[in-house]
């Protein structure tokens, strides 16, 4: 297929082809370029290797698993020569032995035999894979099923984690698919390959080199697999899917502050347990106390009450009976239940999209609500009117997303990393006797938050104004939710861009836990940083804000009634009246 031809001669978007408002490189553009991710798609179908491989330390334990194929295909000799694919559901998938003993039923005696002589049964890793009801090959373990300990927790995770970074590893995983097609005469490769593999892994010296190969024929057979055999990928996708939602079940996101050597704390896990880490606690909500960053009290001491009549910022719950100075403490709890009763349910560790972009921008709205009220000088329309127009720009971008199908969260990012790409393009076109200490640096973090790769630059550039191509006035009369936008958004000068590249690189980090694939989780770490009524409104439309993602989420209402429990009942009204712009727009 011929790539399409650049039309961008000049600038820094110079090779790409432009379609719209939209540019992509000529890779990007032909459409032919797909981009897989086998750690999440494929990595719990090879679970029964990598377990068995980290439970024994070494990848030199992988021949029981190349004799252990030699001696299932040699007992299934004569029904392989009636069924040459039989030998692809020998690859160390458990998908593929539930496919082998779908085709031939009498496989699944021959399977767990030859496994018993080989000694890959373990008890250790029978318990390991027995923490997912709904994995297949069940038959293969005695469909054993059972609450995770620690040692559990502790193999998954260094199965995952060595299979991940290791690419030695990962390669050795991969490999069984090679030698099983090798042994069962299926193998149709050039001359150089079969030659890598003839004394790999023992030959050092070509090592590296057969690890790479392996890596790169993997991915392309299983890209051609998709095509010749598309009734392959639901089975191992939905094993996918329950995979890394067991595992946000059991085991509890890690944050770089509380990392102690670990994966993560198994849930109802006992203490002093060496694999854990403690969960972030929520504060009591007393004055002084917060779980982030300083727990010094702020001064506040010039901060009064207004002189003017009470209004209905005195009555709400949210902040009802509240000092100014207690003000910031209230919203770092209602931020950190929020993250509780996202953390605390069944999270979406497979198709996390939709839970991430929700919990980054609530994540950024409450960071900017929470320096605001940390610094009273905010407290007014001319310096903080940056802080509504994001509370209210969060609100209508959320609840119009609701109203698309789950593409739209992946788009949304997808458009923060283009722009995070045309930033650091534009940026290394500063001559570098202009630059600050450190701007090189910035610029390189620029780049890393496009996401593209070092080599096939395949990252698309859409210059439309936002990520949906409308406005956000539109979005909000499609959400309906006009009269906020009207009232509380556009009464404040310019707009407040959550694009995802800021949302990333600010207030999200990576979850530590492998076993939760590198999810991205809201940062509790603040940077720092009157008009009382003000500080009071952004408290109540944060929670709104909050309430409101929680439901779109659909949050379990029992998690999320647990996690504001310290809230009472009547505190827990999901809508900011709606004269909030009042307060918001217009106080001085």
């Amino acid at each position: 297929m011929k790539l399409p031809r650049p039309t961008e001669p000049t600038g820094p978007l110079q090779g790409h082809v432009r379609r719209g408002r939209t540019y992509s490189t000529p890779l990007a553009a032909s459409g032919i370029l797909q981009i897989g991710n086998w750690i999440r798609d494929d990595l719990p179908d090879l679970l029964w290797p990598a377990l068995f491989l980290a439970e024994k330390g070494s990848s030199r334990v992988a021949v029981q698993f190349v004799r252990f194929q030699k001696d299932v295909l040699d007992d299934l000799r004569d029904l392989i020569e009636r069924d040459a694919q039989l030998t692809d559901c020998l690859d160390g998938s458990l998908t593929g032995l539930d496919r082998l003993v779908e085709r031939e039923p009498s496989a699944q005696d021959v399977v767990v035999q030859r496994a018993d002589e080989h000694g890959l049964r373990t008890h250790t890793v029978a318990r390991a894979l027995g923490v997912y009801p709904q994995r297949p090959a069940k038959w293969l373990f005695d469909n054993t099923h059972g609450r995770p300990t620690s040692d559990d927790a502790a193999l998954l995770a260094t199965a995952v984690r060595e299979a991940i970074t290791d690419g030695h590893r990962e390669a050795i995983v991969k490999c069984l698919r090679f030698w099983a097609a090798i042994q069962g005469g299926t193998l149709s490769a050039d001359r150089g390959f079969i030659e890598l593999l003839r004394n790999y892994p023992v030959d050092e010296a070509t090592r590296s080199l057969a690890d790479t190969n392996i890596r790169a024929a993997w991915g392309a057979r299983r890209a051609a697999d998709s095509i010749a055999h598309p009734e392959y990928a639901q089975p191992r996708a939905d094993w996918a899917r329950a995979f890394w939602q067991v595992n946000s079940l059991f085991t509890q996101c890690v944050r770089a502050r509380e990392l102690r050597g670990a994966t993560g704390r198994v849930r109802g896990g006992p203490e002093g347990d060496p694999s854990a880490c403690d969960p972030p606690s929520r504060s009591t909500g007393k004055p002084g106390t917060r779980d982030a960053g300083d727990t010094s009290p702020l001064d506040l001491a010039d901060v009064m009450e207004p002189e003017q009549d009470r209004d209905w910022t005195d009555d709400q719950p949210e902040t009802i009976g509240l000092q100014p100075g207690d003000f910031r403490q209230r919203a770092m709890d209602l931020f950190t239940s929020y993250v509780e009763a996202i953390e605390t349910g069944a999270q979406r560790i497979y198709d996390p999209d939709a839970q991430e972009v929700h919990t980054g921008i609530v994540s950024r709205a409450a960071r900017e609500v929470i320096t605001g009220l940390g610094t009273p000088d905010l407290w007014c329309t001319e310096h903080g009117s940056h802080i509504g127009r994001t509370l209210v720009e969060s609100r209508i971008v959320l609840a119009w997303m609701s109203t698309q199908d789950e593409e739209i969260y992946r788009k949304y990012k997808a458009y923060g990393a283009g722009k995070a790409k045309l930033n650091s393009l534009i940026a290394r076109e500063i001559p570098p006797e202009w630059l600050l200490n450190g701007a090189s640096d910035a610029i390189d973090e620029m780049s890393r938050l496009s996401h593209n790769d070092d080599l096939l630059d395949y990252v698309s550039v859409d210059l439309g104004s936002t990520f949906s191509g409308k406005t956000l006035r539109t979005m909000a009369d499609e959400a309906g939710l006009l009269d906020l936008y009207r009232h509380a958004f556009q009464l404040q000068s310019g707009f407040t861009h959550s694009e995802w590249w800021a949302v990333e690189m600010e207030c999200m980090e990576r979850c530590r836990n492998v076993l939760h694939r590198g999810h991205l989780i809201p940062s509790l770490d603040l940077a720092y940083g009157g008009v009382v009524t003000v500080g009071r409104a952004w408290v109540i439309a944060l929670h709104g804000l909050i309430r409101a993602s929680l439901e779109i989420l659909d949050t379990d209402e029992e998690v999320v009634r647990e996690a504001f429990a310290w809230l009472l009942p009547s505190h827990t009204t999901p809508d900011p009246p709606p004269d909030m712009s009042t307060s918001v727009g217009d106080q001085r």
